[in-house]
């Protein structure tokens, strides 16, 4: 499949690093006008220097996710830069752990609870309301969330707010493919599994020690760790004319469990 995003304007959310920076890199290649955002504003400067070294488009802006008002400005933006006034292409990409680790459920403050939810699960929901209505008057777009294997299982980190917002952006996205299938917008979700792609998970995979690492792998299929990319290729096929008829679904990139 030669996939292509000529004149496709893509929103990747989470961008600095990691899924994000190889997600917006996959599109920027392809011929997409790339509009990727973070709060890590240098290195997100690095991924749109990335992103042109490979002679692709791309803006950034520095964004904080879980703040509605924030993400609605950067949304009229990218729509104000395209022909149609819609956006094509979002992925929400946006998440992780902030910093924090395991711990007993009754030891878990408010904040940490609620920092989780609100960056996992209710920034996939702003950035959905706010692409949604230029898409139904287009009839055409592609929602595409990342969520983890932490959403259809138990947690590796042990953080029990992750596990509850991948789970819930999971359903969120069962739920906006039939509220918005008829305006020909597909929603999908990648679930990645282990994947070292950013100081968070070098954390986590240094904890594990070499008997743990071990043990993740041989609970591998394929008997490896994937890559960034190997999650880009799923979007990239998920977002394309080939899966115009795949929607409500979770695509599990995992190696093989």
């Amino acid at each position: 499949m030669n996939i292509s995003y000529d004149q496709k304007t893509v929103i990747v959310t989470g961008a600095a690093h990691g899924f994000g920076r190889a997600i917006a890199l996959a599109f920027a290649e392809r011929g997409a006008s790339v509009w990727a955002c973070d709060i890590l504003a240098d290195e997100l400067a690095e991924t749109r220097q990335l992103c042109l070294a490979a002679g692709g488009r791309c803006e950034v802006r520095t964004v904080d996710v879980t703040d509605r008002a924030a993400v609605f400005a950067f949304v009229a933006e990218a729509e104000a830069s395209t022909a149609s006034g819609a956006i094509d292409v979002l992925v929400n990409n946006a998440g992780g752990v902030l910093g924090q680790v395991g711990k007993p459920l009754d030891e878990v403050t408010l904040d940490e609870w609620t920092g989780i939810i609100a960056v996992n699960l209710s920034a996939a929901f702003f950035f959905a309301q706010a692409v949604t209505p230029a898409m139904k008057r287009a009839r055409a777009g592609r929602i595409v969330n990342i969520s983890s294997g932490a959403g259809l299982g138990p947690s590796l980190t042990g953080i029990q707010a992750y596990a509850a917002a991948k789970a819930g952006q999971i359903n969120l996205t069962r739920q906006l493919c039939h509220e918005l299938g008829s305006y020909g917008i597909t929603v999908n979700n990648i679930a990645p599994g282990f994947v070292r792609s950013n100081l968070a998970t070098e954390r986590q995979w240094e904890s594990y020690g070499e008997a743990g690492q071990k043990a993740l792998i041989e609970r591998i299929a394929m008997k490896r760790l994937g890559k960034p990319e190997d999650i880009a290729y799923g979007v990239l096929f998920l977002a394309s004319p080939y899966a115009g008829w795949i929607s409500g679904q979770v695509l599990s990139i995992d190696g093989g469990r």
